[in-house]
């Protein structure tokens, strides 16, 4: 892999995980520290409410009872994950595979970042339809399955449609 490639790399997947993150901080900062001064429900439209929660368990509240009594060690293990997806990011062919993974590991940086600090993933987003609800999540999550999304159709569509690739210097063209 060519210097320039490795360098354009970091910098997209940089780019993509620090927005993710970003977002993810500061829309957890705002609920909890300006909207839901009382905690409360504040439905926004007939199938999304506002609706704080902490998450002390993995996706959908699962495991609580292993992990929160030790939100350190699910943090360890999501770190892990996190350094496993930027090597991936690194070593990806195509743009939006690059930028995916950078949305998916700004998300789970966002999440292990809650689980440091309060023991439990800041939730807010309550989606429902009649008396069904989806469990609460919030914007890390949404970077996540945004990334996951944008990886699964890059990985589907014919490379012209995915995006460029990034092309390694041809070694056997003279030089100038």
């Amino acid at each position: 892999m060519s210097y320039s490639n490795l360098t354009k790399k970091i910098f997209l997947v940089g780019i993509a995980a620090t927005t993710a993150f970003a977002i993810d901080f500061a829309t957890k900062w705002l609920i909890v520290n300006a909207v839901m001064k009382p905690p409360r429900v504040i439905e926004i439209a007939p199938f999304l409410n506002l609706r704080l929660g902490y998450n002390t368990g993995v996706s959908f509240g699962m495991f609580q009872d292993i992990f929160s009594a030790y939100p350190l060690l699910l943090a360890g293990l999501s770190m892990a994950i996190v350094i496993g997806i930027l090597i991936w990011a690194v070593r990806a062919t195509k743009f939006a595979e690059t930028f995916a993974l950078g949305l998916v590991a700004g998300g789970t940086i966002g999440n292990i970042v809650d689980r440091v600090r309060h023991g439990a993933v800041t939730d807010f987003l309550d989606i429902y339809v009649g008396t069904w609800h989806w469990p609460t999540f919030n914007l890390a999550d949404v970077m996540i399955v945004s990334g996951v999304g944008l990886l699964l159709l890059s990985s589907l569509l014919p490379f012209r449609f995915a995006g460029p690739t990034y092309k390694e210097p041809d070694s056997k063209a003279p030089k100038a």
